[in-house]
């Protein structure tokens, strides 16, 4: 039996497997993505859907370039999960847990019961929202 014939029915399955874990990395993305009012298609496209990450957490776009910078790039990693944690409410805590263990925790975030706050919720302490400004009196 010729070599190639054999390896016909494996290359099915390393290609099946290899869809299934891309499908699976875009997913909470793209759920992420739709509670912050992004579109979630936008998840789908690689180095764009970091940038999208930034503007979510609310860090400048040009923060981009600090992922090619070797050492800098797992400090701006970390920094923009603690800045997605608390957008989401959420404390240190979950940002070891999205950094440890970040698939299981961007689904949490994703699927789960937390609300997008914004970015605006970095501002507050242990990750609580502050309330809004009292809306102005009518002029009488």
């Amino acid at each position: 039996m010729d070599a190639l014939a054999q390896s016909d029915g494996y290359g099915f399955f390393v290609w099946m497997w290899v869809l299934a874990v891309i499908v699976l990395a875009i997913l909470p993305l793209w759920g992420i993505f739709v509670k912050a009012g992004e579109e979630g298609w936008k998840a789908v496209i690689p180095i764009y859907n970091y940038y999208v990450l930034l503007k979510v957490v609310g860090r400048p776009g040009w923060w981009l370039l600090l992922y090619l910078v070797p050492i800098v790039n797992f400090v701006i990693y970390i920094i923009v999960m603690n800045d997605l944690s608390k957008s989401f409410g959420h404390g240190a805590g979950f940002t070891v847990g999205l950094v440890l263990l970040n698939w299981i925790f961007l689904m949490i975030l994703a699927f789960g019961s937390s609300a997008y706050r914004g970015p605006a919720a970095m501002a507050g302490v242990g990750g609580s929202v502050p309330p809004p400004p009292a809306p102005p009196m009518p002029a009488s």
